[in-house]
């Protein structure tokens, strides 16, 4: 075993110890989350410096963190006092290494390979389940609990006297996934194997599943953090395309980056779906309510689009009242609404009127009457009456509201569904989060608008457009609009509950509120955050 494997195991072991994960490791080395995972991985070296510096975050000379996992960690609990130099500060104290069986060698075990080292070392520290093998480990790879390599996997397995379940990866967590959709054909599990295509409607074979104690892990709340690869790949065509402009001309950089970015987007998509338990349909038969009805026409899904405006305070307005107005953004509208329960497969005529919420598709309905004269109706600025056709985000939001008593619930006439899931583009929005996330940070407003670039033009090609030929599915980016919509309708009504008066809700991103709204709202670029965009004075004397 060369000396950085002994050096990666040792880091994974007083990870463990100290309690941390690789975002803390990476926070206190000055480093990204990505770099760490790549360093333990075997993607990437770790340097000189960065012994130097892990030994002093561990509070150890660099020696002792060279020394091998079981003697770096008795020196992380103090219990080699006598072996650390002289000057060296103690770490902080935790509990002590559970010991050995009876004639056990740690450092043997873990140079054989024959041991995973948490479990050598810290058995009584929880672990999470392998998202490839489904056995405990304490070690994680681009954000997920796996072990380090195949031969740790095939040990735990081995020590565990089970046979090797499929575990499905966190981006389709069991309580995301369809309970009758069957798997398509060819769909692979994280082990390479390919997966037999069911008959009919029957649901997956048993084995296909995880097993209950590696499903139970998953759900408790294994990391689902934005894969490192994807990461990279989004900085690695910026810095490509800024040195290829002439002088680093910025201008140049994003217009090249601006066009690239759905055939990059698309490449994203691809290889965030890699390992993962559905293999979606990207160009299944068109339902005739998603077709255009002509080239520059619309088909029947209505999105529910907001645009709405307080006529109660309109009119105190014009009795010369002076009402202080605040207008509010929400940052990165698509990107944050690209989370929403999207079909998996060929939509499939359903016409028992009842919602399954492990389902998703379109669905021909007649709304309740809306009685707030101070909200926005969740539908939108629609008047038609009668029936109409919303997606799965417009159906699931008029549902909520009737659980909350605001409405009636709506009726459902037909619906056009198929096994879904919410996590079918997480990890692809969880990369660019992270990106627009750190450019921001960095001050990076080359990186922001290729990322914004990136996530608009997928929501605006994926149905049926000519600029886009890896993926058609107008249901989605109905679907996909409609959610950023129904966020946009739960901020007001957010704001509503907490005592501010919603003057305005308009497009995807704009709410006008009165009162204090910082207490109700963080303010911030982030996802989860607003930011203000202008003030003034509705009505007042003129």
């Amino acid at each position: 075993m060369g000396t950085e494997e002994v050096l990666r195991l040792t880091v994974a072991a007083l990870m463990a110890l100290a309690g941390e994960r690789q975002n803390d490791l990476a926070v206190a080395l000055g480093q990204s989350q990505a770099q760490v995972s790549r360093k333990q991985g075997g993607r990437a070296h770790w340097s000189l410096e960065d012994v130097d510096l892990l030994a002093a975050h561990y509070g150890m000379h660099v020696l002792d963190l060279l020394a091998g996992p079981t003697h770096a960690a008795g020196v992380l609990h103090g219990s080699l006092d006598s072996l650390r130099p002289t000057g060296t500060p103690k770490h902080r104290q935790g509990a002590q290494p559970s010991p050995l069986p009876a004639g056990a060698s740690a450092a043997a075990a873990v140079e054989d390979g024959a041991a995973d080292v948490q479990a050598v070392l810290v058995p009584a520290v929880a672990a999470q389940p392998c998202v490839l093998c489904g056995q405990p480990t304490p070690d994680e790879l681009e954000g997920f609990p796996q072990h380090l390599s195949a031969e740790e996997c095939a040990a735990a397995v081995a020590a565990a006297g089970a046979p090797r379940p499929v575990a499905a990866p966190v981006q389709d967590s069991p309580e995301s996934a369809p309970a009758s959709e069957p798997l398509p054909a060819h769909a692979s599990d994280s082990g390479g194997a390919l997966l037999p295509e069911p008959e009919g409607d029957l649901p997956a074979p048993a084995d296909s599943a995880p097993t209950a104690p590696a499903a139970a892990g998953l759900r408790r709340g294994a990391p689902a953090y934005a894969a490192a690869s994807l990461v990279e790949e989004i900085s690695d065509r910026v810095h490509e395309v800024l040195a290829a402009a002439d002088s680093g001309d910025m201008e140049a950089a994003q217009v090249e980056l601006i066009k690239m970015a759905i055939p990059d987007v698309m490449r994203l998509l691809k290889s965030s779906r890699v390992g993962g338990r559905y293999e979606h349909s990207e160009f299944p038969p068109t339902q005739d309510v998603l077709r255009k009805r002509s080239q520059k026409g619309a088909d029947e899904i209505w999105e529910g689009r907001p645009k709405w405006r307080n006529a109660g305070l309109l009119a105190a307005a014009k009795r010369g009242e002076s009402i202080e107005v605040t207008a509010l953004d929400m940052n990165a509208a698509y990107l944050s609404a690209l989370k929403c329960w999207l079909p998996i497969g060929q939509l499939k005529e359903d016409t028992s009127g009842v919602h399954d919420r492990k389902k998703a598709g379109v669905h021909l309905i007649t709304p309740a009457d809306w009685d707030h004269t101070d909200l926005p109706n969740p539908l939108g600025n629609r008047v038609e009456p009668g029936e109409l056709w919303v997606s799965e985000s417009t159906l699931r939001l008029l549902l909520d509201c009737a659980r909350q008593g605001l409405s009636d619930a709506p009726v459902i006439h037909r619906s056009l569904v198929s096994g879904a899931t919410e996590a079918l583009l997480e990890k692809l929005r969880r990369a660019l989060a992270e990106s627009r996330r750190t450019a921001l940070a960095e001050g990076d407003e080359l990186t922001v608008a290729y990322v914004k670039a990136m996530y608009s033009k997928f929501v605006s090609t994926i149905g049926e457009s000519s600029a886009n030929r890896e993926l058609r599915r107008p249901d989605w980016m109905h679907i996909i609009r409609a959610k950023a919509f129904a966020n946009l309708w739960m901020k007001a009504h957010k704001a509503h509950k907490a005592g501010l008066q919603v003057v305005e809700i308009s497009g995807t991103d704009e709410l006008h509120v009165v009162g204090d709204w910082r207490p109700v709202f963080p303010e911030g670029r982030d996802l989860n955050q607003v930011k203000e965009k202008a003030t003034y004075i509705l009505g007042g004397k003129r």
